[in-house]
């Protein structure tokens, strides 16, 4: 009886040491996987951080890119204070109406 015991034993062992193994190999890959794509990323990376260097020492570049965003700066607060000013106007318009017939009502109210 002790001998099947042992036997059982030995083989669990034997099978959780092929998992084992084949775990390491799969990690072994995977690491592997890994590497290459952070290679590559890396040397994107470079290569992006290259064209930048490049473009930042075009200063005229970028001065077209300032002047063209202050242009478009201004077009929006232009838009957005005419938008407001309808609006704006609009509820002060409104207000005086609905006062004069709180006015018109409480005077027929009150008889005068």
């Amino acid at each position: 009886m002790e001998k099947k015991k042992e036997g059982n034993a030995e083989k669990f062992f034997k099978e959780f040491g092929k998992k084992v193994d084949l775990f390491v190999v799969e990690l072994n890959d995977a690491n592997d996987r890994l590497k290459k794509d952070f290679e590559g990323k890396f040397e994107d990376l470079k290569k992006t951080g290259e064209t930048l260097k490049k473009e930042v020492k075009n200063k005229e570049r970028w001065k077209e890119v300032e002047i063209a965003l202050k242009k478009a700066g201004e077009e929006l607060n232009t838009a957005f204070t005419a938008a407001f000013k309808k609006q704006a106007a609009k509820a002060k318009k409104e207000t005086k109406t609905k006062a004069k017939k709180e006015t018109k009502t409480k005077a027929k109210k009150t008889g005068k």
